[in-house]
């Protein structure tokens, strides 16, 4: 399975990549079907979005039905200025109505035709949407089912039982030179034909793309992050969400660039650099800002922060080994969604937080000069120190725990790079059996654990 560097790094905007990014992307796939059969809408006095499992449980924290209002209204997750977002909800709440162009135009309550259901998740995936096109006799004339099934992917039914030739929306969609599926063929292809990962990534994005194309695209989404550090980095004031949670970043960055003036720096202070950058951007993502789904939202300031480390105190740092970077850590990417997931929802923080680790240690490895197998081991090093993570987010926002979560995902991520880069590549435990691993660790985590706000953090918190 081929998946572009372009799908694993998206630049959308926060909170969530499942949450917010996916209903969106979903919303615009069901205008679309509806579109292939106008016949169906000219009976139509209401439609409604029913969010299911963690969609409904954390949904309200991770501004959902916003984004549900938001895609009805044509916005989607690349193009959308967030100062945007409250004046479209507010005339949307105001008018009452949802007009689409060549559909339809109806009476369209918020608070009542986006629906939570707080009963048992859809059997599939645990970020259902059920969309009812209804009738002015109360019969459904039309519904669908979507699946937010991560880092902004969506999947139909039918794509995700595997019952249509279709891929999942986004992914497979070309033939490539190097279709590596697991680690033990990456490493076997780059062997076999003296390649690095990030050469074999190229040669794959280019199968539809020049490479002039893909790498203006990869500097594009290293612009996106970059900006959104250097945005978090300058904002300060109180996150939105009733949690209170204060604007940490720019106050540390000030502390940093003062201490670095006056005083001889600590050994560690490049920790708490790591650290300002990843908060930065996941403070953004918790304001609602514009961040890069890498690999999602909630895990968005880690890779970020370690490339930035990178730039700012690396000898040698330069643009070839930013793309460098992101095109290794997207390959990694690539390989654990296929092998089990980057959803929380799914399999906990470990494949969110955890994921972006592994790919961001890998991608730092590369562009240090590492080997194939020395880029392996620091993924399966910085994967393997994150399984059993849950995903337990207090009040169903993304901030306690995951804005400091991505600053030790990053440290960890340069860790591991590292160690690896210390070593000749070979280790104990491949990155496959890591993968799988974290699969099955998710699978038998309960669901409390999953991005439901139903366990561990979420429940033992008193929220102020």
């Amino acid at each position: 399975m081929f998946i572009s560097v372009f799908d694993i790094f998206k630049i959308g905007i926060g909170p969530s990549s499942s949450h917010t990014v996916g209903p969106m992307v979903a919303v615009h796939r069901y205008v679309d079907r509806l579109r292939a059969n106008p016949a169906v809408c000219r009976s139509a006095s209401r439609i409604t979005v029913t969010l299911h499992g963690s969609l409904a449980f954390t949904g309200k924290g991770h501004a959902t039905d916003k984004a549900v209002c938001l895609g009805l209204l044509g916005a989607t997750p690349d193009t959308l200025d967030p100062d945007q977002v409250e004046p479209m909800l507010e005339k949307l709440a105001s008018d009452k109505r949802l007009r689409i162009d060549g559909l339809f135009d109806l009476p369209f309550h918020p608070e009542k035709d986006v629906i939570f259901d707080y009963g048992p998740s859809l059997p599939l995936h645990a970020n259902g949407m059920t969309f009812h096109l209804v009738g002015s006799d109360g019969s459904v004339l039309d519904s669908f089912v979507f699946y937010s099934i991560g880092g902004g992917f969506v999947a139909s039914e039918a794509e995700l039982r595997k019952t249509t030739n279709e891929p999942v929306n986004e992914l497979a969609r070309q033939e490539v030179p190097f279709p590596f599926a697991s680690a033990k063929q990456m490493l076997e292809m780059g062997q076999d034909h003296g390649l690095s990962i990030a050469d074999m990534k190229l040669q794959n994005e280019c199968a539809d793309k020049t490479k002039e194309e893909v790498e203006a695209g990869i500097d594009k989404l290293w612009s996106a992050m970059d900006a959104c550090i250097n945005r978090g980095i300058t904002q300060s004031g109180i996150l939105p969400g009733g949690l209170k949670v204060k604007r940490r970043a720019a106050d540390i960055y000030q502390k940093l660039l003062k201490e670095g003036r006056s005083n001889p720096p600590f050994e560690h202070n490049v920790v708490d650099w790591l650290g300002v950058y990843a908060m930065a951007v996941n403070e953004e993502n918790a304001a609602g800002g514009r961040v890069v789904t890498a690999p999602t939202n909630g895990a968005a300031g880690v890779i970020p922060a370690v490339t930035r480390y990178y730039l700012d105190h690396c000898p040698d740092a330069d643009a070839n080994g930013i793309r460098t970077f992101l095109l290794t850590a997207a390959a990694i990417g690539g390989i654990i969604k296929s092998n089990a997931s980057i959803s929380g929802a799914e399999v906990g923080c470990q494949g969110e937080v955890g994921s972006a680790s592994a790919m961001a240690a890998a991608g730092l490895c590369a562009a240090l000069g590492g080997t194939n197998e020395q880029i392996e081991n620091a993924a399966e090093i910085a994967l393997e120190h994150h399984l059993g993570m849950t995903c337990d987010p207090i009040a169903g926002l993304v901030q306690v725990p995951c804005i400091e979560r991505n600053a030790l995902g990053a440290v960890k991520a340069v860790t591991a790079a590292s160690l690896a880069l210390r070593g000749d590549g070979s280790h104990f435990v491949p990155l496959d059996g890591c993968i799988e691993t974290m699969r099955q660790t998710g699978m038998d985590m309960m669901e409390q654990y999953k991005e439901t706000s139903k366990g561990g953090l979420a429940v033992n918190i008193v929220e102020c």
